[in-house]
């Protein structure tokens, strides 16, 4: 889902495997494993992204770096 931010592009989840993907506006993209989905609802519904991702998602859950 594309989402309204300086710093992210677009946020998806995949509920059954409690992952959760975000692609940056430089087109770098990872996935984050373990995030539950109140995490990822907060996240859709942050007034600032970045500042939610920053404070509640990364160096909080392990992640990939995906290519491409």
């Amino acid at each position: 889902m594309q989402v309204e931010s300086t710093a992210i592009r677009e946020i998806d989840y995949d509920a059954g495997r409690a992952k959760l993907l975000v692609r940056f506006v430089s087109g770098e993209r990872y996935v984050y494993v373990g995030v539950p989905g109140e995490v990822h609802r907060s996240f859709l519904e942050a007034e600032s992204k970045g500042s939610f991702f920053q404070a509640e998602i990364r160096d909080r859950y392990p992640y990939n770096r995906l290519d491409g």
